[in-house]
């Protein structure tokens, strides 16, 4: 059995996420206490006490679900688990920043530092209702990638995320993304609809977060990961710190390879995935992108009593 461990990107957030692995392990709760003194706030009490909308905020949803899988990483490896015996490690957008924590190539107080700040700098990019992204359902990559070039018009609208064979995410322009969603929709896709974030992550608008987060990146000590990581501009596998380091500036504006990311580790053997943290929407992609590999999320004590038992 050849293992991946992977962690979610931002959409997986939830109000009393970790909770229940905080209160059952100290190692976990360990992590929001750690989380909190870097960001010098209380970020555990939005998670577990707050409102919905101001966790989703971009700035506190990224350090959140980073905490969340962290503290779910501490009570693996509390029960006899390790991120070291995984063949590999890769998560969804943000989610790479967790993996590379959970491979102790960059510490947790730096991973939530930087995190807040990639949330800011997105954020604070592109102006509020500029821009949009849509999902495309029924398309593969390919066909998305055509639609997206011809919608256009001198306007940036890409291929953002290639999620699995029938959803691929486009980002850019909102007038841009909506001639996207219309055309998608002439040339067949099963559904095609605008989602509701606050910004048009992963394309060319992006560049302004991608030169603070270079300049961020720049100061942080990034070790070689115990695991290679698999990386999401790449879609194959990375450990030298320097090259990690640069493709963390380069995801910023590129593409989320997700459904390339995990055909490769297949390739590779990999036979058996745990996504590790919150929601279970990874394991929803990698089951439509190649079924024989065993997929789990691990979120909860009850995950991790399961996988013992």
């Amino acid at each position: 059995m050849s293992r991946a461990f992977v962690f979610p990107g931002q959409g997986a957030q939830t109000i009393g996420m970790g909770r229940d692995l905080a209160e059952a392990c100290p190692a976990a709760r360990a992590v929001f206490d750690e989380v909190d003194e870097a960001l010098g706030e209380k970020l555990s009490a939005l998670i577990w006490e707050g409102e919905q909308d101001a966790l989703t905020l971009t700035e506190n949803a990224q350090p959140a679900l980073m905490a969340t899988s962290l503290a779910a990483i501490r009570a693996l490896e509390a029960d006899g688990f390790s991120v070291s015996d995984a063949a590999f490690v890769a998560g969804h957008s943000l989610g790479e920043y967790s993996a590379l924590a959970a491979a102790g190539a960059i510490s947790v107080a730096d991973t939530a530092r930087l995190l807040r700040t990639r949330g800011r700098a997105m954020q604070e990019a592109v102006p509020v209702g500029v821009g949009a992204m849509a999902a495309i359902l029924g398309l593969d990559f390919d066909a998305v990638a055509k639609v997206a070039a011809e919608a256009a018009q001198g306007q940036v609208c890409q291929a953002a995320n290639d999620n699995d064979p029938g959803q691929v995410v486009v980002s850019g322009h909102k007038e841009a993304v909506e001639r996207a969603i219309e055309l998608a929709k002439e040339a067949g896709a099963r559904r095609a609809v605008l989602l509701p974030v606050s910004a048009p992550f992963h394309c060319a608008l992006m560049e302004p977060a991608a030169r603070v987060m270079e300049q961020a990146l720049a100061g942080v000590e990034i070790k070689a990961p115990v695991v290679p990581l698999v990386a999401n501009v790449r879609a194959e596998a990375v450990r030298d710190p320097d090259e990690i380091r640069a493709l963390l500036v380069a995801q910023v504006t590129g593409s989320v390879r997700w459904r390339e990311s995990v055909l490769w580790m297949a390739a590779q053997g990999v036979d058996e995935i745990w996504e590790v943290g919150a929601g279970k929407a990874l394991c929803g992609m990698i089951r439509r992108i190649d079924r024989a590999i065993a997929c789990k999320a691990v979120g909860g004590p009850a995950d991790i009593s399961g996988l013992i038992g």
